[in-house]
């Protein structure tokens, strides 16, 4: 079928609006019209390369929308119904049979570098040739979707779809760092380095555990701000203090238990290390380039006791995980509302650049 997606061309270019020709769905593939679709920095590295994702593509990685048409072989979604889009797994390896989807042995491929099926199949074409898609399993920067059943989650009825687009990456990351992986125990101290989209979910899923003290950490006084709002017992602006000094400070002197670093700079990642106490973890969320590297000093980390720990996605597993985020928003416990600003689908530059200046948080592009 024919839409409209925002190509980007080549690294660095503007997203184009183009037309473009999906494939058919495959027996286990679906075509959802999406309404609205989140724009993560993920995105953003990706058009300039910084992510090798191949181009000419479609981007896109948090979509929501109305299916429009099934595989033969699909048979938990129906036309009509309203689904949150994720990542794509394979179902089969030794990861995905464990229940651990986001660490399938093709999640790569699938996902993050491929921009095709795995059988090297163009899911995306328009009339000079292919176009590379599958980013995310979606490629949803467009009015319409080929997606894998797998990648997809039904969605509420009684939940805007603007809403609910984030949660199939930034949310779901940001608040399973906490709750999947860190795991805070009663009367801990928990930091979060970043107050991005991901940085704030951490920090609203920090608020829904038994840790005494959360604390952000950021450059940008009104996103410190809106941490308070969200749920920081403290907050420390990284260009006012020492990070480490402050936060050993806010502790008595120990450091933090826990430390949740979500913006992919290094120096950052090293400072959030050099803030925990002993027995302390690190949480690694934010990605940087392909092949960055720090130091680690090796006997203060086993002296210590310090942890490492990445992860991918919050260690989510969609199906389960999604359902769990709507009913604490619901709840009014997950207002991760409150971090999105909406734009026209065709507004898309405007929203990565206002993304990329950190005037807006969380843009979340809608179809008209």
């Amino acid at each position: 079928m024919k839409t409209t997606a925002a190509v980007v061309d080549a690294k660095g270019a503007a997203f184009e609006l183009t037309e473009v020709t999906l494939d058919d769905p495959r027996p286990d593939e679906m075509i959802v019209r999406i309404v609205a679709v989140g724009l993560c920095h993920t995105d953003l590295s990706a058009r300039t390369g910084a992510t090798p994702f191949p181009l000419p593509a479609v981007l896109g990685h948090e979509g929501a929308g109305v299916v429009e048409a099934v595989g033969s072989q699909v048979g938990d979604f129906t036309p009509g119904d309203r689904v949150i889009i994720s990542f794509n797994s394979c179902g089969a390896c030794a990861g995905c049979r464990a229940g651990r989807p986001v660490y399938c042995d093709h999640w790569t491929a699938l996902n993050l570098l491929g921009g095709s099926r795995l059988d090297g199949s163009a899911p995306i074409s328009r009339a000079s040739g292919p176009v590379h898609g599958h980013f995310f399993g979606q490629s949803s920067f467009a009015h319409h979707a080929l997606v894998h059943a797998r990648s997809a989650v039904k969605a509420p009825d009684d939940i805007d779809l603007e809403v609910l687009a984030p949660l199939g990456c930034s949310v779901q990351t940001g608040v399973g760092a906490v709750v999947n992986v860190a795991r805070p125990t009663p009367g801990s101290t928990l930091v979060v380095f970043g107050a991005g989209g991901v940085g704030l979910a951490a920090l609203m899923g920090a608020r829904l555990t038994s840790a005494s003290r959360v604390v952000a950490v950021d450059v940008n006084p009104a996103r410190l701000e809106l941490a308070r709002e969200l749920g920081a017992t403290h907050t420390i602006n990284a260009t006012e203090a020492d990070v480490p000094e402050a936060v050993r400070e806010l502790t008595g002197g120990t450091g933090a238990n826990y430390a949740v670093e979500t913006s992919g700079r290094l120096a950052v990642l090293e400072g959030a290390i050099a803030s925990l106490a002993s027995a302390g973890t690190c949480v690694v969320v934010g990605a940087p380039p392909l092949g960055s590297t720090i130091p680690v000093d090796v006997p203060d980390l086993l002296g210590r006791g310090i942890r490492l720990l990445g992860t991918n996605q919050g260690d989510s597993d969609p199906q389960l995980f999604l359902p769990r985020l709507i009913d604490l928003h619901r709840e009014g416990r997950l207002p991760f509302d409150r971090l999105i600003q909406q734009f026209p689908f065709e507004k898309i530059n405007d929203a990565a650049a206002q993304a990329l200046d950190g005037s807006v948080i969380k843009p979340v592009l809608v179809m008209s």
